[in-house]
């Protein structure tokens, strides 16, 4: 394990490698070579944390180019010709919240303590802060906690299988 203190020197060189822009395992490289030490990317970046260089991604401050080692001790930039996104960001644009559909059944509003074995749990309400959840209430489809509107609202798209596996699984349930 590498001490946790670094020689002054060495700082010195990860600030002025950092600055070009290098990845931390670049700037690794290149310290090891000059001073003949055994730094890994990990205790670079670090140090680099520790020095306050390294506190957010680097990439809103990157140049235009990207830095290249040819030989120890050299440092040259290539302009890079990728884009930086390979397809076009889409504008964001504001959406409307969803409206739920619109089933066409009056609920009971019902407060928990309210429902009968045999009533719909579809919940109302709750939306904002300290406003109470009522349920429909009105008398549920045999297998589901829904009334056959709530529960063809509630309802997945899945497959056939899909749908017949959780009706299956329900029947389980009840019967456990």
């Amino acid at each position: 394990m590498e001490p946790t203190d670094w020689a002054p020197e060495h700082s010195g060189a990860l600030r002025e490698l950092f600055a070009l822009h290098l990845s931390f395992a670049r700037i690794a490289a290149a310290i090891n070579r000059k001073f003949n030490t055994a730094y890994s990317r990990n205790a670079v970046l670090s140090r680099a944390k520790r020095m306050g260089l390294a506190w957010n991604h680097r990439t809103e401050s990157s140049p235009c180019g990207q830095p290249r080692l040819d030989r120890p001790g050299e440092i040259h930039l290539v302009k890079s010709t990728s884009p930086r996104f390979p397809w076009p960001v889409p504008p964001f644009r504001g959406t409307k919240p969803v409206e739920p559909r619109c089933v066409g059944i009056d609920p009971r509003h019902l407060s928990l303590i309210e429902l009968e074995r045999g009533d719909c749990r579809y919940p109302y309400g709750g939306d904002e802060e300290g406003e109470a959840i009522t349920f429909c209430g009105h008398p549920r489809r045999p297998g589901s906690s829904y009334c056959t509107p709530h529960f063809h609202l509630s309802r997945g798209p899945g497959t056939p299988s899909e749908r017949t596996a959780c009706t299956v699984l329900l029947k389980l349930v009840e019967t456990a």
